[in-house]
């Protein structure tokens, strides 16, 4: 107990430095109101289980696609964690748009925050389950070179998986339109951190779903809701989605097709501004 103590004492203060971001964005909902992954996921497999052969397998396929030097440079720069403009750049082709803080300040706050809200997730399962990482086991050098910063911090659940699927997952709800380029982007993201050894297959399996849960607790969040909707026209701008459209007209009945600003068709039910022709329609 001393020890699970102690390792929880450790991880919590390593954690405290790769999320020093979050110390000055204040977060949509603070920690101790989120679910706890502990009490959601199960415990990592054992070592001498069948599905750590999985794991070990998966570590294989990992060392494979290091000789393909363009996917090693991928996961390399998937390894980037304080820089979060390289790390949204990651997603610059598979959302079309580059996020920054200048051009695209709305989608920038949106994800900031959200970031600062589900990134510490990762904290308590990883103190407390200390899985070690396959590097350490393997003693193995990681092509990212994250030996160092890594070392004797917990390997379960994924932190950078558990970033990418929920930047995603964030991404794929401003563009549904682009969801599917979106997710397959999110998926070699987190496929990045086999690669390299920082992780095994069931750390970012986990993680994918610590961010579904982190995804949907924003979604009960007003700020959040209301961040969304900003971001979601910001991105419609952006990407010309609402160029020519002319003055908004009130409709009592509508009767021609219609889209909401984020792209989505409408239904009968939608009410709002939404796009008919070359208009924007209020439904009332």
């Amino acid at each position: 107990m001393k020890t699970r103590q102690w390792m929880l004492a450790a991880i919590l203060t390593i954690s405290g430095t790769t999320t020093s971001f979050a110390q000055t964005v204040q977060p949509y909902i603070e920690l101790d109101q989120l679910p706890k992954l502990v009490d959601i996921m199960p415990a990592p497999p054992a070592f001498d289980s069948p599905e750590f052969a999985n794991d070990v397998v998966r570590y294989g396929w990992g060392k494979q696609q290091r000789q393909d030097a363009d996917r090693v440079a991928l996961a390399i720069a998937d390894a980037e964690w304080n820089d979060h403009a390289k790390l949204f750049l990651q997603w610059k082709e598979a959302f079309g748009l580059e996020i920054n803080e200048t051009n695209t300040p709305e989608i920038w706050k949106l994800m900031e925050t959200s970031l600062a809200t589900t990134d510490p997730m990762r904290t308590e399962p990883k103190a407390f389950y200390g899985r070690q990482r396959p590097f350490e086991r393997f003693d193995d050098s990681m092509p990212s070179h994250e030996e160092e910063y890594l070392r004797g911090e917990g390997s379960y659940p994924s932190g950078h998986s558990l970033r990418g699927w929920t930047i995603s997952l964030l991404l794929a709800q401003i563009a549904p339109q682009r969801a599917t380029e979106i997710f397959s982007r999110g998926w070699d993201y987190c496929n990045s951190r086999v690669i390299v050894g920082a992780h095994w297959q069931s750390d970012v399996d986990a993680s994918r779903t610590a961010a579904s849960v982190g995804f949907c607790a924003l979604q009960g969040n007003a700020a959040f809701i209301a961040q969304m909707k900003k971001a979601q026209a910001e991105y419609a701008e952006k990407m010309g989605l609402s160029s020519g459209v002319r003055s908004a007209v009130v409709v009592e009945h509508p009767s021609t097709t219609a889209y909401q600003l984020n792209g989505q068709k409408a239904t009968d039910s939608t009410r709002g501004i939404v796009l008919m022709g070359n208009q924007k329609v209020v439904r009332k």
